[in-house]
């Protein structure tokens, strides 16, 4: 049955940018969003922003999943008309898009600043008071749903010692790299694609072996933020309508997630929801590929939630490996 979420506010884009808009704190930073303002491009459109309480995990593994393993990274292509609706994970900070204008590119910087409009409801947010947190007072996830928002821009992180830029523009390099290294990386999206975003907070942190419940966190949480983006498709398509969601290595960066534990949880929420995965592996197909080969011998041999968790918590995942 679906859940009413904790939150709900719709914004009208146009409004949205002149009212509040984004307070970049890094010249590299206000030098994309110069470029994209420059282009002329209107911010249109409605934004809708929700946030949603924990959901109970059921009893039985049920539903069914459709994963697709693929390399690289996102690239917010425009899906096929009456695809489904497609929402592409942010790997959120307990405060949502916390660290927008911080010198820093990282995955959850870069998705704003190609979505600029993410700064500005940031700032909207707070001038509101309203809670733009993914986690609630107890530390339970209460996951972030925002539609209709565009993309201007793609900016490529990669090296590319042709143009002078050995080290490419992730993390830290981003903000030691010129305005001319930051611009050539810029491609202008005209006119500008519009997205769904998706906002999870992984736990960080952990040390040695995943303990029971930091397992059962991990899938109450994606279980959670994916039935989110399955209810508000059916706000935005129908009642029916198929849930595509974008993810990779979540919470396996900064926060020291395990690959292998992050990937099959993920599956197992996938199909508890009844959405489907677009996984984006980078350079570790092979690593998403044996996780999900793992998932589905589990889920073959096994009909109930607990004793798949139990199963995982006995196999000694480590925190920080793979």
């Amino acid at each position: 049955m679906r859940s009413e979420p904790l939150d709900r506010v719709e914004f009208d884009a146009t409004k949205l940018i002149d009212a509040h808009p984004p307070q970049w704190r890094h010249p590299n930073k206000q030098t994309v969003f110069d470029l994209v303002r420059s282009a002329g491009s209107a911010f249109e459109g409605r934004v809708i922003y929700s946030r949603w309480r924990e959901q109970r995990l059921p009893s039985k593994i049920t539903g069914s999943t459709h994963v697709d393993i693929r390399p690289g990274g996102f690239t917010y292509s425009v899906p096929a008309s009456g695809s489904g609706v497609e929402w592409h994970m942010n790997f959120a900070d307990p405060y949502l898009f916390v660290g927008y204008d911080s010198p820093f590119l990282a995955q959850d910087e870069l998705q704003v600043l190609e979505h600029p409009i993410l700064g500005s409801l940031r700032e909207a947010l707070d001038s509101s008071e309203t809670p733009a947190e993914t986690l609630d007072a107890r530390h339970r996830p209460t996951p972030i749903t925002v539609s209709g928002v565009q993309r201007h821009c793609a900016i490529d992180t990669l090296p590319d010692p042709k143009a002078g830029d050995p080290q490419g523009l992730y993390g830290s390099a981003f903000a030691r790299a010129s305005a001319s290294q930051v611009i050539s990386a810029t491609r202008l999206i005209l006119p500008p694609t519009t997205s769904n975003i998706l906002a999870i907070a992984a736990p960080a942190g952990g040390d040695g072996d995943y303990n029971s419940a930091e397992i059962a966190y991990i899938a109450t949480a994606a279980y959670t933020g994916f039935l989110a983006a399955l209810w508000e498709s059916a706000e935005l398509l129908g009642p029916g309508a198929r849930t595509i969601i974008h993810t990779g290595f979540w919470g396996c960066g900064a926060f020291r997630g395990n690959r292998v534990l992050m990937t099959i949880l993920q599956a197992l929420a996938a199909q508890l929801a009844g959405v489907d995965l677009m996984f984006h592996a980078f350079d570790r197909v092979g690593v998403a590929l044996e996780a999900y080969l793992r998932y589905t011998e589990m889920a073959c041999s096994m009909t109930g939630v607990s004793e798949m968790l139990a199963a995982l918590a006995r196999e000694k995942y480590q925190w920080g490996e793979n």
